[in-house]
């Protein structure tokens, strides 16, 4: 029997996570649960599932996962204000399921330096897959990583035909529901960034190493290119259920989670190179990564503000990566990584974003 804490278990990742477990009572125990907001949503769970210990906010979270006996706890918070309880999980021996991807990019080196061996487990699809694949070859196999992208509402567009897009339309992804900081980021492409980002801190392949390729049909979640020229690949229908019942019970699959692929049915997908002209978000996500310190967490902070800047009309759709860009370029690292300097650094990061964006208006 699993015990499970579930931080942001009134979101999308936490409410499918109560969905597996609640259909693999006999293999999984929510002890803990955690909300941003929804007091009365998380108390309903609560009573669902006889939670006796659960916390509202990021900090009441972080001090949950360190007070409440758990096998796992899955981080389904979303943004940067994950990094606490991604760190407390860690630091009390839990396994960590991750979901909160931007704790590990804004954490970086504080989070990877006191992760034991196989103790953070991916629930973002593409990293689950990765993982999956990566079971069947050494490290030292390894060639690369090609990471899959559904190209978004965008795919297929030029630059120049970006530029007069409206918030509805890039809210408008033709596979996942997500919310909309998320849904912008798909549509951006600054998504796929984080994630390039994320892979190189889970598995350590350099850069260089990392690609992104679109697959409109979001079919096959990401693969591993091997060094004998093998590419192993994982493929299932879009479902989050499936790499979020390897999360809590890795590496052991879950049966009946997700439903397979019907081979008795023809289907194509298709595979395309990425659009840097007109996604750009994914270079310079790889600078940012490569330059580490609080630099992710100046990209993330910029890109956040500059997502609510587009939504409010103060910006164009291009603008979002051109904000990003101008608040990096400007950026100095400081000599040590510390939890004050990733905290200082999102604050200045966000104060120079509304200045470049107030500045793009006049």
């Amino acid at each position: 029997m699993r015990r499970v804490v579930i931080l942001g278990s009134t979101g999308s990742i936490g409410t499918q996570a109560l969905e597996v477990i609640e259909a693999n009572r006999d293999r999984f125990e929510v002890v803990g649960l955690a909300a941003g907001r929804d007091r009365a949503g998380m108390a309903a769970q609560a009573e669902r599932f006889g939670v006796a210990h659960t916390a509202l906010g990021a900090a009441e979270a972080e001090q949950l996962v360190r007070d409440v006996p758990a096998d796992v706890v899955l981080n389904g918070i979303t943004g940067s204000v994950g990094l606490g309880p991604t760190l407390a999980a860690l630091e009390s021996g839990r396994t960590l399921a991750l979901a909160n991807k931007e704790s590990l990019i804004v954490g970086a080196d504080l989070v990877t330096a006191i992760a034991a061996p196989g103790q953070i487990v991916p629930v973002d699809s593409e990293h689950s897959a990765i993982a999956q694949a990566l079971r069947a070859g050494a490290p030292s196999e390894v060639g690369r990583l090609v990471l899959t992208a559904s190209g978004g509402p965008f795919r297929g567009r030029r630059r120049e035909e970006l530029a007069a897009v409206t918030p509805a339309e890039a809210l408008a992804h033709p596979t996942w529901d997500m919310g909309r900081v998320v849904t912008t980021n798909s549509a951006t492409l600054v998504n796929k960034g984080l994630e390039v980002i994320e892979a190189h801190l889970l598995f350590g392949v350099p850069y260089d190493a990392i690609d992104v390729v679109v697959h409109p049909q979001s079919i096959v979640h990401s693969m591993v290119e091997f060094v004998d020229g093998s590419t192993l690949a994982q493929a299932s229908p879009p479902d989050m259920r499936l790499p979020i019942s390897l999360g809590l019970d890795w590496p052991h699959r879950v049966a009946g989670v997700g439903r397979p692929l019907d081979w008795t049915t023809a289907s194509t997908w298709s595979f395309e190179p990425l659009d840097e002209a007109a996604f750009p978000a994914v270079a310079l996500a790889k600078r940012v990564g490569r330059a580490g310190g609080t630099y992710p967490a100046v990209f993330n902070a910029a890109n956040e503000q500059a997502v609510d800047a587009f939504h409010e009309g103060r910006i164009g759709f291009l603008g979002i990566v051109e904000v990003i860009e101008r608040v990096v370029d400007a950026h100095t690292a400081p000599a040590a990584l510390t939890r004050e300097a990733l905290a200082d650094a999102e604050q200045w990061a966000r104060r120079s974003a509304d200045a470049a964006i107030a500045a793009s208006a006049q």
